[in-house]
């Protein structure tokens, strides 16, 4: 009795540890699918940022000089991107629909903005692509808070 119950410990410890061999295998192909993923999303927003928005916020998302002061026409400069920016202080969402709708469109009450929305230019998944190329430039704080912002929301 002693004896089987010895070989019926030592089979569960081999399938369990089988279980558990199989189960990170998977999560890490998982993983590391994922990140490659990611890094074609990213590349993928990199162009759509040069193509699209660089003109504005510039090549290195440093946006226009004097970026919060209005110009005479009013409005206000393109702003930047990166860390010094305020564009990581808002959920995905609204940065998702500013993108899609344009500046004015979501901040409402005849507020005027040279921000267009570039829904007839760029697919959901090229917007997406964007955002996720200038999230990928901030530092970790900003990545951090930014993330928990759109939880919030």
């Amino acid at each position: 009795m002693r004896k089987e119950l010895r070989d019926i410990l030592w089979l569960g410890l081999l399938l369990g540890g089988l279980i558990l061999a199989i189960f990170v295998g998977w999560y890490q192909v998982r993983t590391a699918s994922t990140a490659a993923a990611s890094a074609e999303v990213i590349k993928q927003g990199r162009q759509v940022y040069a193509d699209q928005c660089a003109s504005c916020h510039g090549a290195q998302l440093e946006g226009q000089p004097d970026w919060k002061t209005p110009l005479p026409s009013g409005r206000l400069p393109a702003p930047p991107h990166d860390a010094g920016g305020h564009t990581w202080h808002h959920p995905d969402d609204i940065l998702f629909r500013i993108v899609k709708e344009g500046t004015a469109a979501i901040v409402g009450g005849g507020y005027e903005s040279d921000m267009p929305g570039f829904a007839d230019v760029l697919g959901d998944a090229e917007i997406r692509a964007v955002l996720a190329y200038i999230k990928s430039t901030w530092p970790e704080r900003e990545r951090g808070y930014q993330k928990e912002v759109s939880r919030r929301d």
